[in-house]
C-alpha cells in the first residue's frame, strides 16, 4: 500500500452500532493511511454504512451512491458499501451500481485491510464473522463512546431482518470489554454506552455466562467520573439483578430503553415477541418501584400487518397505563425474508398507516411533555455537552436534554442544574 495519505469519508445510517461499526473502520484504514474528513467531496474513498430496518434507510443508502457514481465522473474516487442492506444484498449490489467498488458485509469488517487495495471490484459477505482484530478506534468527537458488548439476535420476530444481517448472538469475551472501556476512559470520554441488539442477553452464549449486571459492575469499578448507559433491553431478557445494579449505582444511569412495539397480544404472538402487554406492563412497574426517577423509553410499530383500528387503540393506550416517557416510532416496513413480508393480504392501508403513524407520533408528543412536567422544581445532574445561543446544553442521568445558564462552566462538567421549565422535548434551568 502507498505511504500517501488518502481521505475516507463514511456515511452512516442507523442504530448506535452502526455508528460503532464506522468508528472501527475509521480506525482499521488509519492504519493504512487514510484519515477521516467531513466533506465527501474531498475523499479519495466514500463508504455508507447501512441498515435495513426500514425501506427509508435503504432508499437513503442507494440515493447516496447514487450522487457518489456522479462524484466519481469528476475524479478518482473508490465506493463502497458496507452493513445491514450489503449483508443483505451482496453481489446484487455489484450488478445494480456498476460504480461501486467494495461491498462488505457486517461480519467482515476486520477483512478490510486486505479488501481495500483489491485492484478489482470486491464483494465479501460471510455468515460468520471474522476474528475481532486490535486496530485503532477513531471515535466521534464527543463525550459519549459506543462500546459494543454482543452482536446479532437470536428472537427472529416476524417483522424484523436483524438476525438475517447480523447473525445469532456473539457476546464479546468481558476483559476485552473492560479493556476498551480503560481506553475510552483514557481518551477523556464522560459517558460509556454498552450497545447490543439485545443486551441483556449478554453472556449467555460464553462458557463463564457472565452476565450484563457483573459486567456493569466491573466497568463501574473502573477509576473517574464518568457514566455508564445500556441499550437495548428485551422485555423478558432484563433480570432483578440488573434491577438492583442499576438502582445501586452511582455510574449506571437510571435509564431503561425497552421496546414494547404493539399495546395488542395478537399482533404482538403475530410479531413473534415472547410477552404479553400483562408481562411487559409488570416489568415496567418493577422497575418504577425499584428506581427512583427512571426513564423507561420504547419503540413501536403502527400498522403491522392485519392490525386493527382497535388494536391500534391498545397501543395508544399502553403508552398512557405504562407512561412512556418517550418512543421511537414507525410506519410498518416489510422487509425481505422475514416472516411478515409475505402477509401481503394483511398489509394495512399505506394512508391508514400514515394516519396511525400521525396519531402515535401526537400520543408520544404528549407523554414526553408529562414526563419532562415531572421535574420542574427538581435539582437535576447534568453532563455539559455543548454551549449554543448563550446557554449550556447537557443530559441528564435518566437521558433528559436540559438547557440552562450558569457561570463558571465548561463543556465535560457535572453540574446540578435547578428546573424551573419544561417543554416537549427539553427542560430548561440554572444552574446552582
Amino acid at each position: 500500500m502507498s505511504n500517501t495519505l488518502k481521505k475516507v469519508y463514511i456515511e452512516t445510517l442507523g442504530c448506535q452500532m452502526n455508528k460503532s461499526d464506522s468508528e472501527r473502520i475509521y480506525g482499521i484504514l488509519s492504519n493504512f493511511n487514510y484519515v477521516p474528513c467531513a466533506n465527501e467531496n474531498e475523499a479519495d474513498l466514500c463508504i455508507v454504512n447501512t441498515c435495513s430496518i426500514r425501506k427509508l434507510s435503504e432508499d437513503k443508502a442507494y440515493s447516496k451512491l447514487g450522487v457518489w457514481g456522479k462524484l466519481k465522473k469528476e475524479k478518482s474516487l473508490k465506493i463502497g458499501i458496507c452493513g445491514c442492506v450489503a449483508q443483505q444484498e451482496g453481489e446484487k449490489l455489484l450488478k445494480r451500481f456498476p460504480y461501486v467498488d467494495l461491498v462488505f458485509g457486517t461480519q467482515n469488517i476486520y477483512e478490510l485491510p486486505e479488501l481495500i487495495d483489491k485492484k478489482t471490484r470486491v464483494c465479501a459477505i460471510r455468515e460468520k464473522p471474522v476474528a475481532e482484530s486490535d486496530f485503532n478506534i477513531i471515535r466521534t468527537k464527543s463525550l459519549n463512546a459506543w462500546l459494543p458488548i454482543i452482536e446479532g439476535c437470536n428472537n427472529f420476530c416476524s417483522y424484523c431482518v436483524v438476525p438475517y444481517t447480523r447473525g445469532r448472538e456473539r457476546s464479546r469475551i468481558p476483559q476485552v470489554i473492560i479493556n476498551e472501556a480503560k481506553n475510552i476512559l483514557k481518551e477523556g470520554f464522560k459517558e460509556i454506552t454498552l450497545l447490543g441488539q439485545n443486551v441483556d442477553s449478554y453472556g449467555k452464549d460464553l462458557a463463564e455466562k457472565p452476565t450484563l449486571a457483573g459486567l456493569l459492575r466491573e466497568i463501574e469499578l473502573l477509576e473517574g467520573d464518568f457514566r455508564i448507559r445500556f441499550t437495548t433491553s428485551y422485555p423478558t431478557d432484563i433480570t432483578d439483578e440488573l434491577i438492583e445494579t442499576v438502582k445501586n449505582s452511582k455510574k449506571i444511569c437510571e435509564c431503561f430503553h425497552i421496546p414494547m412495539q404493539s399495546g395488542s397480544d395478537r399482533i404482538l404472538k403475530a410479531m413473534n415477541r415472547r410477552y404479553d402487554r400483562k408481562t411487559y406492563g409488570e416489568l415496567v412497574k418493577k422497575i418504577r418501584n425499584n428506581i427512583k426517577n427512571v426513564t423507561i423509553t420504547s419503540d413501536f410499530i403502527a400498522g403491522f400487518p392485519s392490525e386493527t383500528h382497535q388494536e391500534f387503540e391498545m397501543t395508544l393506550s399502553a403508552i398512557d397505563e405504562f407512561e412512556l416517557d418517550y418512543s421511537n416510532t414507525a410506519a410498518y416496513s416489510p422487509r425481505p425474508n422475514t416472516p411478515a413480508a409475505k402477509w401481503i393480504e394483511k398489509y394495512v392501508d399505506e394512508n391508514e398507516k400514515k394516519h396511525r403513524l400521525a396519531v402515535l407520533n401526537e400520543k408520544v408528543k404528549q407523554m414526553s411533555l408529562k414526563s419532562n412536567n415531572k421535574y420542574v422544581g427538581c435539582e437535576l445532574e447534568v453532563l455539559v455537552e455543548n454551549f449554543k445561543d448563550g446557554k449550556f446544553e447537557g443530559r441528564t442521568r435518566n437521558n433528559k436534554v436540559v438547557h440552562f445558564q450558569g457561570e463558571n462552566t465548561k463543556i465535560g462538567d457535572f453540574v446540578n442544574v435547578a428546573i424551573d421549565k419544561a417543554s416537549t422535548w427539553c427542560l430548561f434551568g440554572v444552574k446552582k
